[in-house]
């Protein structure tokens, strides 16, 4: 019997992506903190915006405690799938997209809001940008060892490498949209398609295609992964009754679904999808105004001059990173596992690396895993399918890097991954 048969946790069944066994101590003073942080900046978002911004930040702390309490990742299924064929993580996404579709479809064609403003979705261009973005955004969150949202969590939860990995993201964001112009006027692209819209389809039909293709991918996954008899995903320990909720971790199904929700919602109050990386270019532009750097002549920010011109809690997408934070930290600290470490050599390079890569690489793919992935797909946006496509391709080639940063891949003889 090898050492990782050993390993396996006991009771465990296979396929599940949880297992009841004993749970370390919450660690109540952190849970207490991070209560209290999202009370005084609730308070704050209120006080100097409105009630909106109050309830886009609420969202950021349930979407921050879901991808915690889960550990729903973007980087790992990707990485589980091309490394030893591992199918689970892009099956919770293929529901997670299912769902979100739906509610869009429902949304975008009625117009349907919570506050009045006109729902619209993230339908982008596919050109050299997108092709390069996406592929370069794969072998940096391969690197980084998180995408957008995983980078929020990590950093909420207490890793400590994931902090370079967010500064230097921000760094890549800045850099990205100061070069937008470029890639924008000077490279191909073709006309923004939606497969509802942009077709006699309609959002029924594209609905409908969009369900036919997620399920043939769901299925033909299962299939191959049968086949490969690849290994099972490591389950994440849980408990049993209500305090499942709080202490334990979430089966990664129902935490797609709940994502799916919380995208639509997003959606029915601002007007526009779940989004990330947008914030990341506004901190550090910002930032750089601090020290005199004329940001505001950017093509970037000559398109998105209100955002820049406004306070950073007046930015929505600021708003619900900072909920994400917290909600991700309240959730580790009731599980027990906030608990920051020293950070390798290696590891910090490759965070940095992985960082700029995806800072770069969201802003010429008119975003991230979430904008153009999740928002994208769910919006019926060929873009986000070609985003898909390609990040798959760039985490392809760094399964061949990340060994050189002192990285593990996933093997194919593991009983689990």
């Amino acid at each position: 019997m090898t050492q990782q048969v050993q390993d396996t946790p006991k009771g465990w069944i296979r396929g599940r992506t949880t297992v009841v066994t004993d749970l370390a101590p919450m660690q109540k003073p952190f849970v207490l903190l991070g209560i209290l942080a999202a009370l005084a900046l609730f308070a704050v978002i209120l006080y100097t915006t409105d009630i909106v911004q109050g309830v886009l930040f609420l969202i950021g702390i349930a979407l921050g405690l879901t991808l915690l309490y889960a550990r729903f990742g973007f980087t790992s299924a990707f990485r589980r799938l091309m490394s030893v064929g591992n199918a689970q993580g892009i099956q919770a996404h293929m529901v997670m997209l299912a769902v979100a579709s739906t509610l869009f479809a429902f949304i975008l064609s009625t117009g349907f809001s919570f506050t009045g403003t006109a729902p619209t979705g993230y339908v982008s261009p596919v050109g050299v940008s997108v092709l390069l973005g996406a592929f370069i955004f794969g072998i940096g969150m391969q690197l980084g060892s998180g995408c957008a949202s995983g980078t929020l969590y990590s950093v909420g939860g207490g890793s400590s490498s994931m902090i370079l990995t967010l500064l230097s993201f921000i760094a890549g964001s800045v850099l990205g949209a100061y070069h937008f112009n470029y890639w924008m006027e000077e490279t191909w692209a073709a006309e923004p398609f939606s497969l509802a819209e942009s077709t006699n389809l309609g959002f029924f039909g594209a609905w409908a295609v969009q369900m036919a293709l997620f399920a043939a991918i769901y299925f033909g996954l299962k299939f191959i992964a049968t086949k490969k008899n690849s290994p099972a995903m490591k389950p994440l320990p849980t408990t049993t009754g209500f305090k499942k909720i709080f202490r334990g971790s979430w089966p990664l199904l129902a935490a797609a679904i709940i994502l799916a929700l919380l995208n639509a919602l997003t959606l029915a109050v601002r007007g526009t999808p779940w989004g990330i990386t947008s914030a990341f270019a506004l901190w550090g532009s910002k930032f750089l105004e601090l020290f005199g750097v004329d940001v505001a002549s950017w093509g970037y920010w000559q398109a998105n001059a209100e955002q820049l011109q406004n306070p950073i809690l007046a930015d929505s997408t600021s708003v619900m990173n900072f909920g994400i934070i917290l909600g991700a930290f309240i959730a580790a600290s009731a599980t027990g596992a906030f608990k920051p470490g020293k950070i390798k050599p290696g590891i910090a390079g490759a965070s940095i690396i992985g960082g700029l890569l995806m800072g770069y690489g969201a802003r010429l793919a008119f975003g991230c895993n979430i904008g153009a992935y999740f928002g994208g797909i769910a919006s019926f946006s060929l873009h986000g399918w070609v985003w898909a496509v390609m990040a798959m391709l760039g985490t392809g080639l760094a399964l061949f890097i990340r060994p050189f940063f002192g990285l593990k891949n996933p093997k194919p003889k593991d009983s689990l991954c």
